[in-house]
């Protein structure tokens, strides 16, 4: 038989191993990869040796010193980002401006936070007074008709002579001075449609903006009371006529020519008392006309059916006004929306031109 003759395995004879690659800020290799490497190369340092293949599972250690160095690196960044993440409730990391500024800790935000919140107690405690006063005067007033003869009177008698005697009342006004009444009216109906306006856009009850409202009210005051008692009497005098085929005709010219003028008067009006300019009002109220128009006629025709045919002419303003608390909404708040529209976007204009000039 031959004999065979084992060589000894010198240290030069086994592959060469090679110093782990240490990633850099711009490459950075994944752990699994790494240790892989790792894995195979000390699987072919087990088979040059013993001449057997064994199969060697990616593994890593709990210990850092089993570790390569660029691994234990990338486990720590990925460790600090899942943090991150968990914490700030988002993929990704945590930024520490959102830190400092969002807790409120600073003392700068944390003072200005709640010298806004007192300034805001402050406004709806001044709007709460206004409101509470004007109506417990309103209600004093109906309820204190008759309180020069309530010698013997009961609650029950006082209550039920009320409603009747403030409309005796209303109606003398009517004929002693009509002009006053009815602006007297249209102001207080204006003044509310907007407040209702507001709270509908999402104001809190008592955080609305007294500026604006008395904007409405003001218009409604000064423009719509005196002017719709004009044009009452002015559409008596174009269409004299009695018969019922006379009420389709002016609620058509009502809806068409009334309304367009008296829309525009309250766009405008609105506009120069928020102090804009006028090529900026014309221009919002050519492209709100036709909405408001339209807008008005889903509304208006089925009302003014009772208006010129059931109501009397010196009544109409009363029953108009009561229509106009949802009208007036309507006109505030896209009144309001457009303006508040154009200056969020004047500022945004602002903020990119000083943007761009840096």
């Amino acid at each position: 038989m031959a004999s065979f003759k084992l060589n000894p395995i010198s240290p030069q004879s086994l592959p060469p191993l090679t110093k782990p690659y240490k990633p850099t800020k711009t490459q950075r290799p994944t752990t699994h990869l790494t240790f892989t490497t790792t894995s195979r190369r000390l699987s072919s340092v087990n088979s040059a040796v013993s001449g057997k293949e064994y199969d060697v599972l990616p593994v890593k250690s709990p210990d850092s010193i089993d570790q390569p160095e660029g691994v234990m690196v990338i486990g720590q960044e990925r460790e600090m980002v899942n943090r991150s993440a968990v914490v700030g409730g988002f993929d990704g990391q945590l930024s520490l401006e959102s830190i400092s500024g969002g807790g409120g800790e600073d003392g700068n935000g944390k003072n200005g936070g709640e010298g806004q919140d007192l300034d805001k107690l402050i406004d709806r405690a001044i709007n709460a007074t206004i409101v509470l006063a004007a109506g417990t005067f309103a209600i004093t007033k109906l309820l204190t008709i008759d309180h020069d003869y309530w010698h013997g009177w009961t609650l029950f008698e006082i209550l039920r002579y009320a409603p009747q005697h403030n409309w005796s009342a209303y109606e003398e006004i009517l004929k002693t001075n009509p002009v006053f009444a009815k602006m007297v009216i249209s102001g207080v109906v204006y003044s509310l449609g907007d407040w209702i306006a507001q709270c509908y856009e999402g104001k809190p009850l008592f955080g609305f903006d007294r500026t604006r409202m008395l904007r409405s009210g003001l218009t409604g005051f000064a423009l719509h009371g005196s002017l719709s008692h004009y044009y009452y009497e002015l559409c008596e005098a174009l269409f004299p006529f009695q018969d019922w085929w006379v009420v389709p005709l002016k609620v058509a010219f009502d809806q068409t020519v009334w309304s367009a003028i008296w829309n525009s008067i309250y766009f405008v009006v609105l506009g120069f008392l928020r102090f804009e300019s006028p090529g900026s009002i014309f221009k919002e109220l050519k492209t709100t006309f036709w909405p408001m128009l339209t807008a008005g006629w889903k509304l208006w025709p089925f009302a003014h059916l009772a208006t010129y045919g059931v109501i009397p002419v010196e009544q109409r303003l009363l029953w108009v006004d009561c229509v106009e608390l949802i009208w007036v909404t309507i006109l505030s708040t896209l009144s309001n929306e457009k303006s508040e529209a154009r200056l969020s976007d004047a500022a945004a204009e602002t903020t990119s031109s000083n943007a761009s000039e840096e």
